[in-house]
């Protein structure tokens, strides 16, 4: 990456603003959006329990609203995350980061994990982000996950929950590689410095999974981060 190659890259609608500590509160939920709104990101990501709050907080502006479904590990059953992702739509999202069964991944049953993802698409009809926790798996596995996905509808592959390890430049140059632009890729966790974030969206990521949106953005404009 160089200067130049990077310098006419607007940050900001890359970002889904992401507030998925267990702690979160209602009032940052209604913070994360305000900041959303101001900064034009691409979307604000929150627990499903939030959901409702944050359509109301963005209708009628740009942000998309996004959560997550089967989050933290994605072993919950396959019809709780149908009906977890069923029921956040109803309540306003339009993009849904699911968790993929990561113990059939490893085991092989491949069958299973394209089931559960499609289901999941021709149920909601919305925007599908597969989290392939790629902290734990090996590269054969990736491009399996990846073709699985893939088969499945989703419209992006993400590269982690940010638990095991953020996303690399590696791994993002791999989906790259193996999506051929079919699909987006998301990269999340443990991104914190425009640095980062660049050398990411060069390698090939079209969403930035981060909770530093606005300090991202402050970065990038010069400023100081509060």
């Amino acid at each position: 990456m160089t200067e130049r190659s990077s310098g006419s890259i607007d940050l900001a609608p890359f970002i889904d603003h992401t507030l998925l500590h267990p702690t979160a509160t209602l009032e940052q939920v209604e913070q994360w959006c305000e900041d959303a709104d101001q900064f034009n990101f691409g979307a604000v990501c929150v627990h499903p329990a939030y959901v409702r709050q944050a359509a109301a907080l963005l209708h009628g502006k740009r942000p998309k609203v996004c959560t997550v479904i089967g989050f933290p590990y994605g072993a919950t059953t396959s019809a709780v995350k149908l009906y977890e992702a069923q029921e956040a739509v109803e309540n306003g999202a339009i993009e849904l980061d699911v968790v993929i069964n990561i113990g059939w991944l490893k085991a092989g049953n491949m069958d299973a994990v394209h089931r559960e993802i499609a289901e999941i698409h021709e149920a909601t009809g919305q925007t599908i982000k597969a989290i392939l926790e790629t902290a734990l798996l090996t590269n054969a596995e990736k491009r399996s996950a990846a073709e699985v996905c893939m088969e499945a509808g989703v419209a992006y592959l993400k590269t982690s929950t940010g638990l095991y390890g953020g996303a690399t430049v590696a791994d993002v140059r791999l989906l790259k590689e193996l999506t051929k632009d079919r699909v987006g890729i998301k990269a999340s966790g443990g991104i914190r410095t425009v640095e980062q974030a660049l050398e990411l969206i060069m390698a090939g990521a079209t969403r930035l999974g981060t909770s530093h949106g606005p300090e991202l953005i402050r970065q990038r404009e010069g400023k100081a981060i509060r």
